[in-house]
């Protein structure tokens, strides 16, 4: 009995993991972003996105633990220690994601708009900020792709 609720657990953490980046990425950010101006979009976004991340991270660490203790109930096999390792690394993801990148991003934001305001031209914070938030798409990118990885791997 023990073991099907694990199992259940792992799937579902899998499941939460695999839908947030999916929804995210395909469903609400380019709905956000057509029907909300630039002031109210930032608004959302800075609301959004630790809560995004730290979702990802309750998910990883739900993944992690219910894997492992499959594993030592199976003996741990190849299987449970990749699937144990991919779960480490989403977890170290989303962590990077929710705590420096996402403030960097905002940081480099903030200064942009009051450079804009004073008519400053700052390409070099742009380029910056554009890189970072390149980061974080490759970064989600990761993330998916390794969801789909432990989705095959159950």
């Amino acid at each position: 009995m023990t073991q099907h609720i694990l199992a259940y657990l792992h799937v579902l953490a899998i499941a939460i993991l695999v839908g947030k980046v999916v929804f995210l990425s395909f469903v609400t950010a380019p709905i956000l972003a057509r029907a909300l101006d630039t002031e109210s979009f930032t608004r959302v976004v800075r609301q959004l996105f630790p809560r995004y991340y730290a979702l990802g991270m309750m998910s990883a660490v739900i993944g992690w633990a219910t894997i492992t203790a499959l594993g030592i109930q199976r003996g741990l096999g190849p299987f449970d220690l990749v699937s144990s390792g991919l779960w480490l690394g989403i977890l170290a993801i989303e962590n990077y994601c929710r705590t420096p990148l996402t403030p960097q991003m905002n940081e480099l934001s903030d200064r942009l708009k009051e450079n804009l305001a004073r008519g400053i031209n700052t390409p070099l914070i742009q380029q910056r900020r554009d890189s970072l938030h390149r980061l974080t798409i490759r970064l989600n990118s990761a993330v998916l792709a390794m969801g789909l990885c432990l989705l095959g791997l159950i």
